[in-house]
């Protein structure tokens, strides 16, 4: 498959990848894309295929870690290995300690699979289990 990975500037599909991975309230996920746009530590990568943006993963950098905040893959290029892709340049340009991500059950094989020790949060809302993962460097 034909597929480059580039930073975003252009956040033009970003409400739209949110959607996906975040709960699809309105203005959380605008909230979200005004983040992107004005804080310095964050960056957001997006993956082509056939020039079409088929993923984004979006993370927040500091000195010790580099946190996922947000991976989302367009439904139609589901599992063809562009989450793994996406994950694989979050580690090439981590220079920080470790990655993290916080997230549910659904993605816990995923994060598992991409070299990621997975440790239980507990309940941390009602009747939903979270998890951390962490990848160290």
């Amino acid at each position: 498959m034909n597929q480059r990975i580039e930073k975003l500037s252009d956040h033009q599909h970003l409400y739209e990848f949110l959607s996906y991975c975040m709960y699809p309230v309105h203005e959380r996920i605008t909230k979200e894309c005004d983040r992107y746009m004005i804080e310095p530590n964050r960056e957001l990568y997006g993956i082509y295929t056939k020039s079409k943006l088929a993923g984004i993963i979006g993370l927040r950098n500091d000195e010790l870690e580099t946190e996922i905040l947000h991976i989302a893959v367009h439904p139609d290029f589901r599992n063809k290995g562009l989450g793994s892709a996406l994950i694989e340049q979050a580690i090439t340009l981590n220079t920080a300690q470790r990655i993290v991500a916080e997230t549910d059950h659904d993605a816990v094989i995923f994060y598992n699979k991409n070299g990621f020790t997975i440790n239980s949060l507990g309940e941390k809302y009602p009747g939903v289990e979270r998890f951390k993962c962490v990848f160290a460097n």
